[in-house]
């Protein structure tokens, strides 16, 4: 049976293809919705720019018919698209707590007499679709259905791991390190069923006689091969090595060139940023396989905002980016490298060092749109906060010879228009899964300190 589906402004403005996500079901859009899109359109942050989409999508759709009526969304799908006003005599029905005429009680007035309409137990079900949270325990208490707008969601249960285990002979171990690896389908029935191996993915293979013995992997996506992990054990970066095995599949694939895409998840302390930095400094500078180092993240703060910050961009983003000072720091200083004076030490310079040399670049996320960025290793901190949208107008900047790597903690978001399944870090990591050009791996140990560990534990 078909469905009306009554969409409030902020699933607009999260995607604003939204209307083409419906298939064969009607799509009610309230007067009230155009109204908050047009009061969105001048602002120049994304929403700014989703709600300009939506408003030319609607434009177009009117070319088709008159929208109050009813136009067809596409020839394929079959859904259509209808603008409706709400009606003061609905309105009263909704209890007197909600009888004030605000945006969000309008919005439940259209869906509540959508459902009005017809008559009963022949017309469609009638569903709000809203990411307020307090808007659909709103529609709950008046007797209708209201669900979230989970397109674009990602069950935290099943997010893709990037690791996972295999049996095998200790023959087929020795093929693995020589010659071209071992084929994939040659592997013996596992004890237990296995997801098939993706593109990129880190296996730990261990011995089915002696279980302790074990080697780790990549899947070979293009010749369907399992191959040892290659790069790891030659990298030479001082301080800087894998303490646990997920930080050493991460290591290899963030050391590999013919990997465009890594994203590493994980909790805080886990190494995410420290070993994409390290990666990409030791690539730049002693490889010379990038031309810089190209660090971003989001402008999003913990807790209260402190006001306007005075002077160019680049003191304009110091608060933001000493998170990674302090990566750079650890990465080049090192307390045998820094004499303590007086009981204090002296100020280091790394950063500023980098940048005069040219190997090191700051960027806001806001100003990236419309750029072009070839040959660099490019990173991405904090990317949990970012939108579906925003990724993909960041990943969709990549030039030719440049790496991305994207790393957050998708249980630490800031951001209030995300959550841990919406947001565009775990969107990419499942969209993704099993591409040759891309890599993950989520980090599970935390190698900060015993104490950031077990706080995040605990926590």
């Amino acid at each position: 049976m078909r469905k009306t589906f009554v969409l409030d402004t902020n699933v607009l403005l999260h995607d604003p293809q939204a209307l083409n996500r419906f298939e064969d079901n009607q799509v009610v859009i309230p007067i009230e919705v155009v109204e908050e899109i047009d009061r969105f359109k001048r602002d120049p942050s994304e929403k700014g720019r989703n709600a300009r989409q939506v408003s030319r999508l609607l434009d177009q759709l009117r070319q088709k018919g008159n929208l109050a009526e009813g136009v067809p969304i596409d020839a394929i799908s079959g859904g259509t698209l209808k603008v409706v006003f709400c009606r003061s005599e609905t309105l009263r029905q909704l209890p007197p707590e909600l009888k004030a005429g605000n945006g969000d009680n309008n919005i439940l007035a259209v869906a509540l007499e959508q459902r009005l309409q017809g008559v009963v137990g022949s017309q469609p079900p009638v569903v709000l679709v809203t990411k307020d949270t307090n808007l659909r325990i709103k529609a709950d208490a008046v007797g209708l259905i209201a669900q979230d707008y989970t397109t674009d969601k990602v069950d935290m249960a099943d997010l893709y791991p990037g690791i996972c285990e295999r049996w095998l002979s200790a023959e087929q171990m020795d093929q693995v390190k020589v010659g071209e690896g071992l084929p994939a389908e040659s592997l013996p029935e596992q004890p237990e069923p296995v997801l098939p191996l993706q593109a990129n993915e880190g296996v730990t293979l261990v011995d089915l006689a002696q279980p302790a013995h074990t080697l780790l992997a990549r899947y070979n996506g293009r010749t369907a091969t399992l191959q040892p992990l290659q790069r790891t054990p030659k990298a030479k970066m001082g301080r800087i090595q894998p303490r646990n095995r997920e930080q050493t599949f991460a290591l290899d694939l963030l050391l590999d060139p013919a990997v465009a895409l890594v994203t590493l998840v994980g909790k805080a302390g886990t190494g995410k940023t420290l070993l994409a930095l390290a990666a990409g400094l030791h690539q730049v500078a002693d490889e010379h396989l990038y031309e810089r180092l190209l660090v971003t993240r989001p402008v999003i703060s913990l807790g209260k905002e402190m006001g306007f910050l005075p002077g160019d961009l680049e003191e304009k983003m110091a608060p933001w980016m000493q998170p990674i000072v302090d990566n750079l720091d650890f990465l080049l200083g090192g307390e045998e490298a820094q004499p303590v004076r007086g009981g204090h030490r002296p100020p280091r310079s790394n950063w500023s060092d980098l940048k005069g040399m040219g190997l090191l670049e700051v960027e806001a996320i806001s100003y990236i749109r419309g750029r072009s960025i070839p040959r660099q290793f490019m990173v991405v901190d904090e990317a949990q906060n970012l939108t579906p949208h925003e990724v993909k107008t960041i990943v969709t900047r990549v030039g030719e010879g440049t790496k991305i790597v994207l790393t957050g903690d998708p249980y630490q978001i800031d951001n209030p228009y995300v959550d841990a399944e919406s947001n565009g870090l775990t969107w990419l990591v499942e969209r993704f899964k099993g591409q040759v050009l891309s890599g993950h791996i989520t980090l599970m140990r935390g190698e900060r300190s015993e104490l950031a560990e077990l706080a995040a534990n605990l926590l």
